[in-house]
């Protein structure tokens, strides 16, 4: 008979390791409380909690990338790249998990929230500063906010505390300018050459397209979270992502992106919800409901840099052609 515990290890017991008592009796209805039950406020806490539940799990994805990335040398295709990829795809797939709950939240009509909604005052999706900590390790500035004035009045002083902890350690985003500024892989006179090719390759309604062209990729004054040197090696793995040293490098951008497109896809699915349920009524927690959402969903991007360098991008067969020793260097070698 075969016996899956190994010699001198106490059993483990799937209930007391996932430690089902205290999740499972987690869920206490407001309602119940006032003598009036509504039945859906048990899948409004479930959803929540779950939400929390996978926040957590992102934040500890996301540590893991920042510890790597905050390595001073890191090989460009090293297993450590590899790693940050992977845990960064993982995120992206826990996103699309997070949008699709709210399909199960809105088989609640607004009368089946009505029945608890005012039972829940003043508690707030708003006060989930998990997500607010997320949103800073990522790299959201303190200024680039909607509605900085209040985002963390309605949270607890400890967690307000983890949140501005969070803004003052360098974010991913930083960390990512930091180690495209270490990888100039192109060769002297390249940027010259790509200008040239550029222009030619823009129609006159495009040739405004040239001034940002420069203050992007050379005077650094975009006004933007990534330097002039991270633009241009940012656009060269864009460009050239076909050579293998720059297949991690493309995907590492190109998760980026993701991630952002899943955080405004959960942001916007949950305005139209929260229109769904309260119309133009104001949130349990005081903010403005729909419009609230609305505006920082249109004004929370991240990693909106590297989606603006696609505007510098031009067709394959008006590239520069790249010197051998360049091709060798990026791992074509004769």
């Amino acid at each position: 008979m075969y016996n899956d515990k190994p010699a001198g290890k106490p059993a483990v017991h799937y209930h007391e390791y996932l430690q089902l008592d205290a999740i499972l009796n987690a869920q206490h209805l407001e309602s119940e409380k006032h003598g009036r039950p509504a039945h859906d406020e048990m899948l409004f806490i479930v959803i929540h909690q779950a939400y929390e539940l996978w926040f957590k799990q992102l934040h500890f994805e996301l540590d893991s990338v920042l510890y790597i990335m905050r390595k001073p040398a890191l090989n460009d295709n090293s297993p450590e790249l590899q790693t940050v990829t992977h845990r960064l795809a993982r995120m992206g797939t826990i996103l699309k998990v997070l949008i699709q709950q709210i399909d199960v939240l809105e088989t609640m009509t607004p009368m089946d929230f009505l029945d608890f909604r005012d039972d829940l005052r003043p508690a707030s999706g708003f006060q989930s500063w998990q997500f607010k900590l997320l949103e800073a390790k990522l790299g959201l500035k303190f200024e680039h906010r909607h509605g900085q004035e209040y985002y963390t009045a309605q949270l607890k002083p400890e967690h307000v505390q983890l949140i501005k902890e969070g803004e003052r350690e360098q974010s991913l985003l930083q960390l990512v300018n930091g180690w495209l500024e270490r990888m100039p892989v192109w060769y002297a006179g390249f940027w010259d050459e790509y200008r040239q090719a550029y222009s030619g390759s823009l129609s006159e309604l495009e040739k405004d397209n040239l001034k940002y062209f420069e203050a992007y990729f050379f005077e650094g004054v975009n006004e933007g979270s990534l330097s002039a040197a991270a633009n241009r090696a940012a656009l060269f793995i864009m460009l050239y992502r076909g050579y293998p040293l720059l297949h991690l490098p493309f995907q590492l951008i190109n998760l980026l992106l993701e991630l952002d497109e899943g955080l405004s896809i959960w942001r916007h699915r949950h305005m139209n919800m929260v229109h769904r349920m309260i119309g133009t009524r104001v949130g349990t927690g005081g903010s403005t409901g729909r419009d609230y959402l609305k505006s920082a969903a249109d004004k929370h991007y991240i990693f909106k840099e590297f989606a603006q360098l696609t505007s510098f991008l031009m067709e394959r067969s008006r590239l520069p052609q790249l010197p051998k020793e360049v091709e060798g260097r990026l791992g074509f070698r004769g």
